[in-house]
């Protein structure tokens, strides 16, 4: 078995850099270059579509200055990284709040999207500025709109309909969450998606999560039994539940 889209979130920066008695910035930096490791290993292992949690709408919480040393990171990768990730078949998308993000970033985002529009081996979803309620409760206003506008049947308000307007509409649900830092909760990342998501907790802080770490945890995934709300039968087949 196979993880067709592995979510990621990206914890540990902060304590990384204060282990090492640098200033939290420098976690962040060295976390940025893990990510672009990551995702050409994951192109190399047969992922097809990773989404990393880069930043949370809660992060605005955080100090002004490492917010907006976060963000300068954020346009130094898209603008230095994302011309080579296309040319090997990598797509950039960022999914969240990206309107209220700073001009500068929105600019280089478009610019990375733009550039990597047409690469196929694998989508790469930077969520920036993302929150799993705020994703919900977006494709629940567009769904409303929808109704309000005569374009749709509040009775065919279905799942299906939902999933098809959150921000990952159209790819499949994360087979796969990795948390890294040791944490064990989803900081409201991917919470419609992430239903029947398989998860897997690691230790180790993000900017020392290598290839390797991920070839293990898809290792990992693959010896799973993934029974969706069912059971497993001797015959290896599995019966829903009800």
């Amino acid at each position: 078995m196979s993880a067709s889209h592995v979510a990621i979130i990206m914890d540990g920066n902060g304590r990384w850099a204060e282990n090492r008695g640098l200033p939290r910035l420098a976690g962040h930096s060295r976390g940025v270059e893990a990510a672009r490791e990551i995702a050409i290993a994951a192109r190399e292992m047969g992922v097809e579509y990773l989404t990393l949690f880069a930043f949370s709408t809660e992060n605005w919480k955080r100090p002004a200055d490492e917010v907006a040393g976060i963000f300068s990171l954020l346009r130094q990768f898209f603008a230095r990284e994302v011309g080579n990730l296309a040319r090997t078949g990598i797509k950039v998308r960022a999914i969240g709040q990206v309107e209220d993000l700073p001009e500068s970033v929105r600019s280089v985002i478009a610019d990375a999207e733009r550039i990597s529009a047409d690469s196929q081996r694998l989508v790469v979803n930077i969520a920036i500025n993302y929150g799993g309620r705020w994703d919900v409760a977006n494709a629940a206003r567009k769904l409303a709109e929808a109704v309000a506008a005569g374009k749709l049947e509040s009775s065919a308000i279905d799942e299906r309909a939902l999933s098809a307007a959150v921000s990952t509409a159209g790819q499949p649900d994360p087979d796969l969450v990795i948390r890294t830092g040791g944490e064990m909760r989803m900081s409201n990342f991917l919470l419609w998606q992430s239903a029947y998501s398989e998860f897997m907790v690691s230790p180790v802080l993000w900017p020392d999560f290598t290839p390797l770490h991920l070839k293990k945890a898809l290792d990992d995934y693959a010896s799973r039994d993934r029974r969706f709300g069912g059971i497993r039968q001797p015959n290896g087949e599995g019966v829903e539940v009800r």
